[in-house]
């Protein structure tokens, strides 16, 4: 195959590739350097590219296969690591002019174990600054742009790893999510991006957040996530979040099917604005699973219409972790996050601990719903992609921090630690990408993953490719 073809070839086709020796790990990062040297700086999906380290670790992998030493199941496949994951020898800046210059030394659990599966870092993908807003923007890297039309916003503070999927830049890519940042890119930007259960993949160093973000794969397909999921997942010491259960084996089961599932479908979860594109687009994917086989019923989740003033309530508090950076780097930080901050500055130990109880009834009730529901499905995302030097699209209310008003239904899952993804499901007619939003229950991946592959069989998407 050519070289473009490699840089999109699935992750789960090139394991057995490199395996039988029809592609070699140094002709397969070469392929995909030469991508992104091409496309890049124009997308800007790279905060550090690491060029010759990858070149390096493609010639030992080679070695590897030459001697028949032992293969890892990602062994010569090259990753991307988000730039707010701690990776050792390569800076890890997190899109803040405070964080310039610091070098890690030592890697979080989950890339060792990329690493030791085989995996080849290209480097550190573009986030918005400490991840804080959904728009592809920080003021180190400037804009990510979206690849489907550029000066566009590419989603979330994982967007430069969902350009990466998208572009062509090899098959995996790692994100985080703290309130929609693995599925909002994976929407805007036309990929599939998976939130597992909270503690799935270890976190570390763990967030000051209140539990709520979690380490994923963003891919071109969901073969790809499934099998990027299993090397990443699994207890370690480090985070204290944890889950002990070993991860199933997602790869072996993802074809088992959907049928007879009961499963909700919420266009709206009772109080969210929805541009009518992206409703139209969702809900005839839902209907997709009636298709398929399940049984498929609209609801409004009685959880649903308090989530909105919580996330106004815990956003600003929780960026508080950054108050000490004021006095000295403010003028050179994201306006944006410093209003932020400067919301949550009133708030008191009191209206705390009173907003987190009624935080905790809240996830209570989203467990309880789906005591009753197999998944359920929603847009990923109320808008599709808007220009990336806003904070909301032109016809959104204006507001110094709120991007959330956009993206009410990432975060009500952040809070409960379910597992839920982003599969794409159409464009809308200015040809931007949409995803539909998969939900399950807790510890339920294997489900989720089983219904976006489903999904993904009956409507098809890896082949459309942006115009870069």
């Amino acid at each position: 195959m050519d070289a473009t073809e490699l840089c999109f070839t699935p992750a789960s086709e090139l394991a057995g590739l490199i395996r039988s020796r029809e592609v070699s790990p140094v002709e397969l990062i070469d392929a995909v350097l030469a991508r992104i040297e091409s496309l890049e700086p124009r997308l800007n999906a790279f905060a550090h590219l690491a060029a010759d380290g990858a070149r390096a670790a493609a010639r030992e992998a080679e070695a590897a296969i030459v001697r028949d030493g032992t293969l890892g199941p990602l062994h010569g496949i090259p990753v991307t690591i988000k730039d707010l994951t701690l990776t050792a020898g390569v800076p890890t800046e997190r899109g803040s002019h405070t964080q310039v210059g610091v070098v890690p030394e030592v890697d979080a659990p989950f890339v060792t174990r990329l690493k030791r599966a085989g995996a080849i870092p290209l480097g550190k993908t573009t986030t918005s600054e400490f991840g804080w807003k959904g728009v592809s923007e920080s003021p180190l890297t400037g804009i990510t742009h979206n690849p489907w039309k550029h000066g566009y916003n590419a989603g979330a503070s994982s967007a430069g790893a969902s350009v990466a999927a998208a572009a062509g830049y090899g098959p995996l890519h790692q994100g985080s999510d703290g309130a929609g940042s693995i599925r909002m890119p994976a929407h805007f930007c036309g990929n599939f991006g998976f939130m597992p259960t909270l503690g799935r993949v270890p976190n570390w160093p763990v967030a000051n957040s209140d539990n709520i973000v979690n380490i994923g794969p963003i891919t071109r397909t969901v073969a790809d996530a499934a099998l990027m999921l299993r090397v990443m997942a699994g207890p370690h010491p480090w985070d204290h979040t944890s889950l002990e259960a070993p991860p199933a084996d997602y790869p072996a089961r993802l074809a088992e099917g959907v049928q007879d599932l009961k499963i909700a479908f919420s266009a709206d979860l009772g109080h969210a604005r929805v541009d009518p594109d992206v409703a139209a687009l969702v809900a005839d994917a839902a209907r997709a699973f009636a298709e398929l086989g399940c049984t498929v019923e609209a609801v409004t989740p009685d959880f649903g219409p308090e989530g909105p003033e919580l996330i106004r309530y815990f956003w600003p508090v929780h960026e508080l972790n950054y108050t000490h950076l004021l006095s000295e780097w403010e003028d050179r930080m994201d306006p944006g996050l410093v209003a932020c901050i400067r919301a949550g500055q009133g708030s008191t130990a009191q209206d705390y601990v009173d907003a987190r109880a009624r935080k905790l009834a809240y996830i209570e009730r989203v467990h309880r719903f789906f005591e009753d529901w197999d998944l359920l499905l929603t847009p990923a995302v109320s808008v599709a992609a808007f220009p990336a030097d806003r904070l909301q699209p032109e016809d959104w209310p204006s507001h110094a921090w709120d991007w959330v008003m956009w993206a009410e239904f990432s975060y009500p899952f952040n809070f409960s630690g379910n597992p839920a993804a982003s599969v794409p499901c159409g464009f809308t007619a200015a040809g931007l990408p949409v995803g539909l939003q998969i939900v399950g229950p807790r510890f339920a991946e294997l489900a989720v993953l089983q219904a976006a592959a489903a999904f993904e069989n009956a409507r098809p998407w890896c082949d459309a490719r942006p115009p870069v």
